[in-house]
């Protein structure tokens, strides 16, 4: 049976999960969209304790509520998985969670797709998050999958990453608006279970927002599999690497950025900063790629100057919205609640 939300405060709701329980977990976000159905309503807190919670084959289970935030108790602890069969693989139609509402915030818990990546065929298209929402956060989120893992579906989002972790194999952090990752894990898992292969960590298709995707003192993790840093999906694709840390530098394919599958002669890609375990700078004096389309050949320069790199702050990606400040204040929140129901 559902817990009953309890009001702490005229400010303050929750609904508590039961550990380990799915249908309690899928009851309460079913709830909490009735509850919040209108975008002015009060924050809407959905705690979630230790636990695994199996959603089977059940896909795209919707958050259509506003202002909720969804509270794991810890982010290795609170685990939240499905596992579509293979039929139903695609970008669309896999996702563990389907974001609608606005203003969603999310901490402390992993988001897991065990679709049979390796025996999919062509594609393994397996989401954890699909967003068609706006300024979304998410603190201590990680999300474990192969391709497609993360995948913001708005065309003029703004959603924001902080001390997060993201695992993946091609195009795992795709699509569109402008999200901010600051100091965020991204993991390169093996292309083809053999090792072989190459990765591709993101495809922008930046359309109609100024800046795509934004890496800020993260680090990128890597074994097996070699990689890019990314490639343009359609549009304009932007995506920028800021004081990036290689674990395994070697690893970084030459060109930096693939060159052979921007699909778009309109792109901006740039790196600044970048460093290995030790601290040795990693960033080319100069990185030229070359795109073949069909105006011809273009050249693109992918290293940025101290100048060009010091515009990519979070205050100019979002003059008019502050994500670190509801980071701050909604975890002291959650951390009270935290302490009396965890």
């Amino acid at each position: 049976m559902l817990a009953v939300p309890v009001s702490l405060s005229a400010r303050k709701r929750y609904i508590m999960v039961k550990p380990g329980d799915a249908q309690s977990l899928l009851e309460a976000i079913s709830k909490s969209s009735v509850m919040n159905a209108d975008s002015m309503s009060e924050r809407l807190f959905i705690l979630i304790p230790d636990g695994f919670y199996d959603l089977g084959e059940t896909v795209l289970t919707t958050i259509w509520g506003h202002n909720v935030a969804l509270i794991g108790q810890s982010m290795e602890g609170t685990i939240i998985r499905n596992c579509p069969p293979v039929e139903k693989e695609g970008i669309g139609t896999t996702a563990v969670f389907l974001n609608r509402g606005v203003n969603t915030y999310v901490q402390d818990l992993t988001l897991r797709n065990d679709l049979d990546y390796y025996h999919s065929g062509a594609a393994g298209r397996a989401v954890c998050w699909q967003d068609k929402g706006n300024r979304v956060v998410f603190k201590r989120v990680r999300m474990l999958s192969y391709q497609d893992t993360y995948y913001s579906h708005s065309e003029e989002c703004q959603h924001y990453f902080e001390d997060s972790e993201i695992h993946g194999t091609v195009d795992f952090i795709c699509g569109a608006g402008d999200v901010y990752f600051n100091r965020c894990l991204i993991v390169t898992e093996k292309r083809e279970a053999n090792g072989h292969g190459r990765n591709v960590i993101v495809a922008p298709r930046t359309s109609t927002t100024n800046w795509g995707y934004v890496f800020r003192d993260c680090t990128i993790r890597n074994d097996v599999s070699t990689f890019h840093y990314a490639r343009g999906w359609h549009t304009h694709p932007r995506c920028t690497w800021i004081n990036t840390i290689l674990e395994s530098p070697e690893k970084l394919e030459p060109e930096r950025f693939d060159p052979q599958s921007i699909r778009s002669e309109e792109c901006e890609f740039g790196e600044y900063g970048t460093v290995d375990l030790q601290g040795h700078a990693l960033t080319p004096d100069s990185n030229v790629i070359t795109l073949h389309g069909k105006e011809g050949i273009r050249t693109v320069q992918t290293t940025l100057s101290a100048d060009s790199a010091a515009r990519f702050t979070l205050r100019n990606v979002f003059p008019d919205w502050q994500p670190d400040q509801v980071v701050r204040r909604l975890e002291k929140q959650s951390l009270r609640l935290a302490r009396k129901h965890f």
